[in-house]
């Protein structure tokens, strides 16, 4: 494995363990947000995308894609759990959230309800961006000529 290619899955396992912090501890700020139900989705998220970031960081050297793909999900990664985890706790927080009616949202002003939409709709491109070439960088690993099958 490059010097970059490591550098990167131990950068995933930092951010990773920082984001499940995160999680951690909006968790206990629960009782006091504008939309508590929104804030045990933030703890949920921050817990959840930090064990992704880990998960990508221990399997990075597995994921056999060129290094300009590699580096598009790296950093897209990164963007969209760390834009999920600040969407859903400033849903929490200012009790907005209109596109997520299921946690409670309920409108907001309009200024954050574009924030928390844009966040919303980056993230799940920037997500599926990721799992799409995570898959074909495994299957890839798994195609190579001395792979155990």
């Amino acid at each position: 494995m490059s010097l970059k290619f490591k550098q990167q899955a131990e950068w995933l396992l930092l951010f990773g363990i920082l984001m499940i912090l995160m999680g951690l501890l909006i968790g206990l700020f629960i009782p006091i947000l504008s939309n508590p139900r929104m804030g045990l989705s933030a703890h949920l998220e921050g817990i959840m995308n930090g064990f992704l970031l880990v998960i990508l960081g221990l399997i990075w050297d597995k994921i056999w894609i060129s290094f300009k793909w590699l580096n598009i999900a790296f950093y897209l990664v990164l963007y969209g759990a760390f834009a999920n985890f600040i969407a859903v706790v400033l849903a929490a927080i200012t009790g907005a959230g209109k596109m997520m009616p299921i946690a409670g949202g309920k409108e907001g002003t309009v200024g954050i309800e574009v924030v928390i939409s844009f966040l919303l709709i980056s993230l799940a491109i920037a997500m599926i961006t990721v799992c799409i070439i995570a898959l074909i960088g495994l299957k890839n690993y798994l195609s190579r000529p001395n792979s155990p099958q």
